[in-house]
């Protein structure tokens, strides 16, 4: 079954994290890429051939690709439940099974109360976002009084 945008009441990543992760990208594959083009420039001693280059490049790109995996983390809501993707998988919680949203103090991401003293980290809703975070946990946590009541 694919799952539509509608299907979700809040969706929220984190905005600066993400910023950072795509100027790193960027800054590696930048840096990879004009390393590679200078390989074979001035003699160092060593024979650097083309395929080198391209190896240096592609590196850069596949780490740039890495970096790129930090943009993923978000937490939708809705009457199904509680969609938590971190950067590998989703994880869907249904409304019995949580118990809260929180944010201890010095984390620097929230987090999903489970039973049992367990918890699933929310990466989208980080500390160095300040105020963008605050509102997200209280749209959370209203949506959490909404939905909670009917599970």
């Amino acid at each position: 079954m694919t799952e539509r945008q509608g299907d979700w009441d809040f969706e929220v990543r984190s905005k600066k994290s993400a910023r950072y992760a795509m100027i790193v990208a960027a800054v590696l594959v930048v840096v990879h890429v004009t390393l590679a083009a200078l390989m074979r420039v001035s003699a160092t001693g060593v024979y650097f051939r083309l395929v080198d280059q391209f190896a240096l490049a592609g590196l850069g790109v596949l780490f740039g690709c890495g970096v790129l995996m930090l943009t993923r983390p978000r937490l939708r809501v809705g009457p199904r439940g509680i969609g938590v993707r971190n950067v590998l998988g989703e994880r869907i919680i249904d409304w019995d099974l949580a118990q809260g949203l929180s944010f201890p103090e010095g984390s620097s991401w929230a987090r999903i109360e489970l039973p049992d003293d367990e918890y699933v980290p929310v990466m989208a809703i980080q500390a160095n976002d300040g105020d963008h975070a605050v509102a997200a946990v209280r749209r959370f946590r209203e949506l959490e009084a909404k939905y909670a009541r009917t599970a």
